[in-house]
């Protein structure tokens, strides 16, 4: 068998309500490499294995309980034989038959380049709301770009909010070069390995580039307390990898809930958008505040 140049690496978990729209688009994919399909599964129960066994995807299995978002997908890359790993999330399904061309094009132009990341675009059920947070995110933009850095000194120079979006990258959907990952593998984390490993690819002297022509359909209505949970969580390690504090005092609490309140219920009169104006402000507050205390007990573990 010829050995793919491309391993598209998928963690899945109880996901058989998406995979099949996303293995078929894969598999609709015009690309004049060799690619395959990598899944690790963390115990799924409704028949996702079953799927993936017939649609022949190579599939690892881990337990029930064990996955986290580093160190699982580094245990599937091993897995993998391409030179160039795609990451996608087992809900993000490719918006066009060339979304795998387009997002791998790049590392044949600049071998320095080492990752991509694609586009995301908001589900046709997406409500109002999430369509408005969506179209803020970095990864909904239409224009291309690329991230350099010239070194510590030139991130220690920026603000937080500019150093975090100097290292944005995203792992709902990217590639990276295998030969980068195994100098720089992913970290044991919660959450946030993506921004983590930008930052340390970025620190050693590689570019990253956002590539809007490689689209995926991805976006979620999640309940209030799921985006409280994880919203707490990320801005904790936001804080703990760029100093970012979006809400740094209890004013200016009062102040992001109060215009959320408002700001919600314009775009979306439901019990779930007035929840999450309380919600998002929040966790972010409580998670940045809670990695200050942290850093305060433990200074020398600092990130």
């Amino acid at each position: 068998m010829t050995r793919p140049a491309i391993s598209i690496v998928v963690p899945t978990f109880n996901g058989a309500a998406t995979l099949p729209a996303l293995l078929e688009s894969v598999s609709r994919q015009r690309v004049d490499r060799p690619f395959e399909v990598v899944a690790v599964d963390s115990g799924s129960t409704d028949g996702s294995v079953q799927l993936l066994q017939k649609a022949g995807v190579r599939l690892l299995s881990i337990p029930a309980g064990t996955f986290n978002h580093g160190l699982t997908r580094n245990l599937a890359i091993e897995g993998s034989a391409g030179e160039l790993i795609v990451l996608i999330v087992q809900d993000a399904v490719p918006a066009s038959d060339t979304w795998l061309a387009a997002l791998t094009r790049p590392f044949a132009e600049d071998p320095c380049l080492a990752g991509t990341f694609a586009r995301q675009l908001a589900r046709p059920d997406a409500g109002p709301l999430t369509r408005e947070y969506l179209a803020r995110w970095t990864a909904s933009s239409n224009r291309p770009r690329t991230s350099a850095l010239a070194g510590p000194a030139e991130l220690d120079a920026m603000s937080p909010t500019a150093r975090l979006d100097r290292c944005t990258f995203d792992n709902v959907c990217s590639c990276i070069r295998r030969a980068i990952w195994q100098q720089h593998p992913f970290r044991e984390t919660p959450i946030g390995e993506d921004i983590e490993w930008a930052r340390e690819v970025l620190l050693s002297g590689y570019r990253l580039a956002y590539v809007p022509e490689a689209a995926v359909v991805h976006s979620h209505e999640r309940s209030a307390s799921y985006e409280f949970a994880r919203t707490r969580v990320l801005h904790e390690r936001l804080y703990q990898l760029f100093g970012v504090r979006t809400i740094p005092t209890a004013f200016h609490l009062a102040r992001a809930v109060a215009w959320c309140v408002v700001a919600h219920l314009r775009r979306e009169r439901s019990a779930r958008s007035l929840a999450l104006a309380f919600a998002w402000p929040l966790a972010q507050y409580a998670g940045a505040r809670s990695a200050m205390q942290q850093r305060k007990a433990n200074p020398a573990g600092a990130a």
